[in-house]
């Protein structure tokens, strides 16, 4: 079962958490400041983090930050702060999810189920598991040395556009690469914020609710709080509109967002 590190300086909700995650067979650890946390995530390996945001010793943005120079642990917050800017910067700095305080536990348990799964999957995507996984690279590698050098190799694969890209004005979209371009030019996007943009995209003309776009993109088995498809929404609009791009998100009033040139 995953491993779970709790990060949370209130004892009754770290102990309350703990109790309810363990029934539900989940591993489960426990740091009440922000420094433990980061020593913790750094020496061992969980399968995911839940952080607050308010901590002694680190505030969780900033462990947030250290942890994920060297992590790639899905990091969901769990915090009081409710204002989009207080997603919006959690988003920013690394994280999964935001879920704010009080919370029902059955939310909780869903978000961390979705978070697995999306870990999981972007691991075996990307061949990434244990030590089979990691002889996997190295043949692999071997086996492109044999056949090519690595520079035909790069400039092959950059050169050849996936069938399956998808392209709405200047952004273009490669499902297989997870992949994106503005103009040609590559930016850099989340792996949520990718999912969110790809299912507009493949659904482009089509205007699609929050609750469909949280639940197909975000994944999310119990919609509540459909702000946080707000916020990934409008980190693509910045990220695609800052590498020159157009506004290719559109806002329907009352309803949800759609796609198009």
């Amino acid at each position: 079962m995953a491993r779970i590190l709790i990060v949370e300086d209130e004892e009754k909700i770290a102990r309350f958490v703990t109790l309810e995650l363990e029934h539900e067979g989940y591993q489960v650890e426990h740091a009440a400041d922000g420094r433990t946390a980061v020593d913790l995530a750094l020496e061992r390996d969980y399968d995911l983090i839940l952080l607050d945001v308010l901590l002694p010793q680190l505030n969780g943005m900033e462990v947030l930050r250290r942890v994920r120079k060297h992590k790639d642990v899905p990091v969901i917050m769990v915090t009081a702060r409710d204002a989009v800017m207080d997603k919006v910067a959690g988003l920013d700095a690394g994280a999964d999810d935001y879920l704010t305080k009080p919370f029902a536990i059955e939310e909780l348990f869903a978000r961390i189920r979705v978070a697995l799964k999306r870990s999981e999957a972007v691991r075996a995507a990307s061949g990434v598991g244990g030590a089979g996984a990691g002889a996997g690279v190295a043949s692999g590698t071997a086996a492109g040395i044999a056949t090519m050098s690595p520079a035909t190799d790069t400039a092959q694969s950059a050169a050849t556009p996936s069938p399956a890209a998808l392209t709405v004005d200047s952004v273009a979209l490669d499902p297989d690469r997870r992949e994106v371009t503005v103009g040609g030019s590559p930016i850099a996007l989340t792996a949520r914020e990718f999912d969110v943009l790809a299912l507009l995209m493949t659904h482009a003309e089509t205007v699609l609710t929050r609750e469909r776009i949280a639940h197909e993109a975000l994944g999310y088995e119990y919609v509540g709080d459909t702000n946080n498809v707000d916020v990934h929404i409008a980190h693509l609009r910045a990220k695609i509109e800052d590498a020159g791009g157009a506004r290719i998100i559109q806002t329907v009033r009352g309803v949800g967002y759609v796609c198009r040139a």
